[in-house]
């Protein structure tokens, strides 16, 4: 599956979970589980709940993704 296949949407950090997967309720009030990409990994960003974020999802399974972008607010 290529970059352009994932579909991206914005939304909240509802419940911080186990091992930096993350609870995230998005716009339609769907809440999915994601994981933090690499980059945000290795830059040791912290994601708190609360904080608005860009996560990409599978269009096969779309109550998983990933979250690759943190709102700077």
């Amino acid at each position: 599956m290529s970059k352009k296949d994932v579909i991206e949407a914005e939304g909240e950090v509802v419940e911080v979970l186990g091992n930096t997967n993350f609870r995230v309720k998005i716009m339609n009030n769907h809440l999915i589980t994601v994981y933090i990409s690499g980059k945000l990994r290795t830059n040791n960003i912290r994601i708190l709940v609360g904080d608005k974020v860009k996560v990409e999802m599978s269009p096969y399974d779309l109550t998983k993704g990933r979250i690759v972008w943190r709102d700077k607010n």
